[in-house]
């Protein structure tokens, strides 16, 4: 019998009105576990309908009920973090512990949020004129989509979601086909936490409901991670429509290892940052600039520490899960192919990897490419994977090159003993999150996360300060009150000169 994943409307979940499905694998046994209804443009429609009868009463909401949802939400998220780390496993593949991190990271966005009191502070300006103040009001947008990618598919969402709801917006959230059930599940808990029915809601789907999302007139904004290409789509076709935008796109992550860095620490963080979460996040490592005086040292150390990782089934304590889907596999696999014709070294072939797990799995181990020329697709392409490509440079400044000439810049990273070459490389560097010493820059939740060029498009950063304005809009107000002397009755005291 087939289980098929709904929708969740208006407090409940529905089948919808379209008859098309999609496909829900385990990554680790290559098994159609679930079908997932893909949502049709009046399924959208009506999710946003919802939505948009659940406003006001939201909205209106006091800032204390709306905290004390959050903190509801927090709390049952992290008793039952066990559960969610589980469907986030049997639906994308990553190991349990790096499940249980991904919830963690998402966790702490969703304590910013609720200090949700202190962020909807406005300003005050008294006596701008004679008698005259000025002050600031922040208030929600309304109806705000979500679209969110299949990487981190709980994580990502609560990037957004927990400000928006904060604020006094309503959600309609499109997860990725790919693994749609966490969505389900967060929307279920908000339920459990007080939310009131249609204030958050899920729609599955592929491009028609993406696109539904984009060209509804009721929906005031829309958040996005994804690759470039659709981030670029995104953003065009919803400001075309006079939406709000963040849309982070893809990324090609460079690690900078100067001579006088620590070998060690920075092998680890490359096995660690190359390869965590089998290389599907944007903020992998996928190339390390290492400078030709320490770089035959450095790939050794590399090489050995890989030798160590176990790839297989993420529920058997293995370092690495595989890849989404058989189709994703096949591509990664190809750009070892790639490789090789285009002059690189193929140092670890992780194309035929002894495995922890079942045989129909979508497995890939970690690849480690040396002497990888800039020409290549191997280093231009996003490739979503457990392959770290080594470029050789011959100095700081030609590593410093190569990073600002790539079109991405959302995450980079230097390695160095050098406090001078690591403050000149924050100021130097073209990319929006910088790590010294630190291979994958995530920033907290009360700081905001985003790239530069190719790797963000729109209006605002996602959550912390950012996140906060990019879920309100700022109201002036100029006011005059006539003072109380010149109204009618006075009984003496008290006097105004």
């Amino acid at each position: 019998m087939t289980t098929y994943i709904d929708h969740f409307i208006g407090g409940a979940t529905v089948e919808g009105s379209s008859t098309r499905t999609g496909p829900v694998f385990n990554p680790a046994t290559g098994v159609v576990q679930k079908e997932v209804r893909l949502g049709s443009v009046a399924d959208v429609d009506t999710a946003v309908q919802a939505a948009a009868a659940a406003f006001p009463a939201w909205s209106e909401a006091s800032l204390s009920k709306r905290q004390a949802v959050l903190f509801s939400f927090r709390e049952l998220l992290n008793s039952r973090k066990g559960d969610l780390a589980e469907i986030l496993t049997s639906e994308h593949g990553k190991v349990l512990s790096d499940a249980g991190g991904e919830i963690a990271r998402g966790l702490e966005v969703v304590d910013f949020a609720t200090s949700i009191p202190q962020l909807m502070k406005g300003e005050y300006s008294e006596n701008v004129s004679t008698g005259v103040d000025v002050y600031t009001l922040k208030q929600p947008l309304g109806v705000v989509g979500i679209i969110s990618p299949f990487n981190f598919p709980a994580m990502v969402p609560m990037w957004f979601f927990p400000l928006a709801l904060a604020a006094g917006n309503t959600v309609v959230l499109k997860p990725s086909e790919k693994d749609p059930s966490a969505a389900i599940w967060m929307a279920e808990l908000l339920t459990e936490a007080g939310l009131p029915d249609g204030v958050f809601n899920v729609v599955h789907g592929d491009k028609e409901a993406v696109d539904a999302i984009l060209d509804h007139p009721v929906i005031q904004s829309v958040s996005f991670v994804g690759s470039t290409p659709i981030a670029r789509y995104i953003y065009e076709t919803a400001a075309r429509n006079g939406k709000r935008v963040q849309a982070l796109g893809g990324a090609k992550n460079h690690m900078l290892v100067l001579p006088d860095a620590d070998l060690d620490l920075a092998a680890d963080a490359a096995v660690n940052a190359g390869f965590g979460s089998a290389g599907e996040r944007c903020m992998a490592i996928s190339v390390l600039l290492a400078v030709d005086t320490i770089a035959d040292d450095l790939v050794a150390r590399i090489a050995t520490r890989m030798s160590s990782l176990t790839t297989g089934d993420g529920r058997r304590g293995c370092d690495m899960g595989p890849l989404i889907t058989g189709v994703h596999r096949d591509k990664v696999a190809s750009y070892v192919d790639v490789a090789s014709t285009d002059g690189a070294t193929v140092v670890v072939d992780g194309r035929n990897p002894e495995v922890n797990g079942e045989d129909g799995g979508f497995w890939f181990g970690p690849t480690l490419l040396d002497h990888v020329p800039t020409s290549s697709t191997v280093y231009s392409d996003e490739i979503f994977g457990p392959v770290l490509s080594v470029v050789r440079v011959s100095s700081y400044a030609e590593g410093l090159q190569i990073i600002n000439d790539s079109p991405y810049g959302n995450g980079t990273a230097i390695f160095t003993n050098d406090g001078g070459a690591a403050r000149r490389f924050q100021r130097e560097v073209s990319v929006g999150m910088v790590g010294i010493n630190v291979p994958i820059p995530v920033p907290v939740a009360y700081h905001s996360f985003g790239g530069w060029k190719h790797s963000m498009f729109g209006d605002a950063k996602a959550y912390g300060p950012r996140g906060v304005e990019f879920f309100t809009r700022e109201k002036a107000v100029t006011s005059r009150w006539l003072d109380p002397s010149h109204g009618g009755l006075n009984l003496g005291f008290p006097e105004h000169d």
